[in-house]
């Protein structure tokens, strides 16, 4: 099925509430019309929120129509989307599963103004939606686009085994889905904390030990190396303060957009082999394994709930601006 659809969409203003915008286009051979009925927020949203953009990149909702090429999802699917909205479908990397690097992908920030999760409804192209499993929840659904398939990706893709310590630094929106599913894949989780009040949530998500590393402090505690490091909090990183917890030819995953430089003395790396491996966006194939991953193990993040509206989006924006979310804020559609 093709033809106009219209939606309304939410984008960033000066202000602090976004505004309200009418969107009529026509739909595609390869396009999916989402009804949206969740959102995620998430940390990279508050970049955007003073753009004129469409926000949100966390979505979920009700397939309603689809283009005449879509073969994978029909009309009453509960489906996703997260960061990617499009891509070529020809490239070296579309065709080997790495599609993030698509040199004509079309990503958050560069949709085109119109498709976002702060929305009604969503055009994207149905190479990038994807069927959410029967076992999670929609509104769980949402983070997943996103935070947790941010974690997901280094911890499938660059060679974590379970056999490994694997740190966590930062029990935040990504640092609590990454506790869950690095011990749902058998490792020894090792989180670091600034706040001795997380001890216990993080050992509940799966964490077999927790110490306390604040900025500026010696750290005292015995422990042994870290195989590989999920830096989950803040984007400015001590580098003088993680890199003497690694092991010998380790790895650090700085997972906080920073648009600032970082300090770090070379010779420390060198010295144990140690590198820093950048990982942002995820491909359409490990978002499809990492949501059957969820489902099978019945990993969801903590959510808090608000109104898809723009009391809701400005509620959860400041609260995420303080940092008292905790852990994810989902939008709900009230209708």
């Amino acid at each position: 099925m093709s033809g106009q659809v219209t939606y309304d969409v939410y984008r960033g203003a000066e202000g602090e509430t976004p505004v309200l915008k009418t969107i009529t286009t026509e739909l595609r051979p390869n396009d999916v019309f989402l009804e949206m009925t969740h959102s995620g927020l998430c940390g990279t949203d508050l970049h955007y929120r003073h753009a004129d953009i469409t926000l949100g990149h966390e979505g979920v909702g009700i397939v309603k129509q689809v283009g005449s090429a879509v073969k994978d999802l029909k009309v009453g699917d509960i489906a996703g989307f997260g960061y990617i909205r499009e891509v070529c479908g020809n490239c070296m990397e579309c065709l080997t599963g790495w599609d993030q690097y698509c040199s004509q992908a079309v990503s958050y920030g560069n949709a085109g103004f119109d498709i976002g999760s702060f929305a009604s409804g969503a055009v994207l192209d149905a190479r990038c939606v994807f069927k959410i499993p029967d076992e999670i929840d929609p509104a769980d659904a949402a983070p997943l686009m996103c935070g947790g398939a941010t974690v997901w990706t280094v911890l499938d893709q660059y060679g974590i085994k379970s056999t490994d310590r694997v740190g966590i630094m930062g029990i935040g929106g990504l640092g609590h889905i990454a506790i869950k599913m690095a011990a749902a894949m058998g490792c020894h989780v090792v989180v670091l904390s600034s706040s001795e009040s997380k001890r216990q949530e993080a050992m509940e998500f799966g964490a077999q030990e927790f110490h306390v590393l604040r900025r500026g402090e010696k750290f005292e505690d015995k422990m042994e190396p870290i195989n590989h490091l999920l830096l989950c909090g803040n984007a400015q990183i001590d580098f003088d303060a993680v890199l003497p917890l690694m092991a010998a030819n380790s790895a650090l995953y700085p997972l906080a957009v920073d648009f600032n430089p970082s300090k770090v003395v070379l010779f420390q790396l060198v010295l144990k082999g140690i590198r820093i491996q950048g990982s942002v966006v995820v491909s359409t194939t490990e978002m499809r394994k990492m949501l059957k991953f969820c489902a099978l193990h019945k990993i969801t993040p903590q959510i808090e709930k608000f109104p898809l509206n723009e009391t809701g989006m400005t509620d959860a924006m400041a609260r995420l601006v303080k940092g008292n979310v905790r852990y994810r804020a989902v939008l709900v559609a009230q209708n």
